[in-house]
């Protein structure tokens, strides 16, 4: 992937979350911690990546994480477990690729086949047409629908913390989610983007 195919990056939060969000910024999981916050983390999935040690860096949990492309299988995941309506996709401009120690995961960062980069080189390890494809299903690979999701999901880890205004907006799935973060952020760029949210 080239630099100039990215236009931005990708959090998902529960639409709960947006205001503290934007007062506090997007937390690692171990700062998230200690922040009143609503989680949607799946205790299996943070089991696996607290035990995840970045090459030269730290542990995995010390990272915010973001996404290349939020259409992913978490996300799919956290709509069939909450609802569509009940999540955001925060935009993160690209200049995060920029700041100290920032890392490129190629795929999920708790899978087992992971290259870690450092940023921004390491976008020269991601497959642009398999990142932002529609579906990572293969109905008749189970191990290509494995990797490709996996694939779907790489990561850009910036240590501890991003800073509030690196935030530029946010994508909602619909009137009902448009209208809570409005009001909870009257200050954000907030449009509706069905087409992300698997609508």
């Amino acid at each position: 992937m080239r630099r100039d195919e990215l236009d931005e990056l990708h959090f998902i939060s529960p639409v709960d979350n947006v205001a503290s969000v934007l007062q506090h910024g997007i937390l690692c999981h171990n700062h998230a911690a200690r922040v009143t916050h609503r989680s949607v983390a799946m205790p299996e999935i943070q089991e696996r990546r607290k035990k995840v040690k970045i090459p030269g860096g730290d542990w995995l949990h010390e990272y915010a994480n973001l996404y290349i492309n939020a259409r992913n299988k978490m996300l799919f995941k956290l709509k069939a477990q909450i609802g569509d309506e009940r999540l955001c996709v925060l935009r993160i401009t690209t200049d995060v690729l920029d700041l100290p120690d920032v890392v490129i995961a190629d795929c999920n960062a708790s899978s087992d086949h992971v290259r870690f980069s450092a940023s921004p080189d390491g976008l020269r390890h991601i497959d642009s047409s398999e990142i932002f494809a529609r579906y990572w299903t293969h109905p008749d690979n189970p191990f290509e629908e494995m990797r490709h999701g996996s694939v779907m999901c790489a990561e850009v880890l910036v240590p501890h913390r991003v800073d509030p205004r690196y935030i530029i907006g946010a994508y909602v799935s619909c009137e009902q989610a448009l209208g809570v973060v409005r009001e909870s952020a009257p200050g954000l760029e907030v449009s509706i983007n069905r087409n992300l949210f698997f609508r």
